[in-house]
């Protein structure tokens, strides 16, 4: 079998509150939804987001539209358990608590600088800002599940 035909098509997140997710990773990230698959024996649904210049080659909702989303790269996928938003208590692991596992996603941004300053107004939570630590050309920010979000200036990773 070849390797020239895969292409990594998505990352699955599970929110606890799938508005409350959507509405960051579309106003705060940029991204864009374009599919909604709703699972009703399972009690899930499952959000698929692309980057926002993305999208505009999207062909309408319906079966090209899935074809086109599955063809994708870098595509979110966002998995929610119903009623989970309805539990105060309830939150998934990051992956970055005791066991570690998953670690983060990545985020390629034109300006770092700026990217901060409105991660900064919206009230972003950061891991790591630019100017802490000795990696003063990354940022990690957390995702309203607590996921962590790597930030990077693609021009400022050619140093290493």
């Amino acid at each position: 079998m070849s390797a020239e035909r895969y292409v990594f098509n998505h990352t699955m997140l599970r929110v606890k509150d799938p508005d409350v997710s959507l509405d960051f990773y579309e106003r705060v990230m940029g991204m864009k939804l374009m599919h909604r698959l709703d699972f009703e024996e399972g009690r899930f649904t499952l959000f698929f987001l692309v980057d926002g210049p993305v999208a505009e080659a999207a062909p309408p909702e319906g079966p090209e539209r899935a074809d086109w989303l599955f063809r994708q790269r870098g595509v979110l996928e966002l998995t929610h358990n119903w009623g989970t938003e309805n539990d105060a208590g309830f939150a998934y692991h990051d992956g970055n608590r005791e066991p570690q596992g998953f670690g983060h996603i990545c985020m390629s941004v034109p300006d770092l600088e700026r990217a901060v300053a409105a991660f900064d107004a919206e009230g972003v939570p950061f891991v790591k800002r630019p100017e802490d630590g000795r990696m003063r050309h990354i940022a990690f920010i957390r995702d309203p599940d607590g996921y962590w979000i790597e930030i990077l200036q693609a021009d400022r990773m050619t140093q290493f």
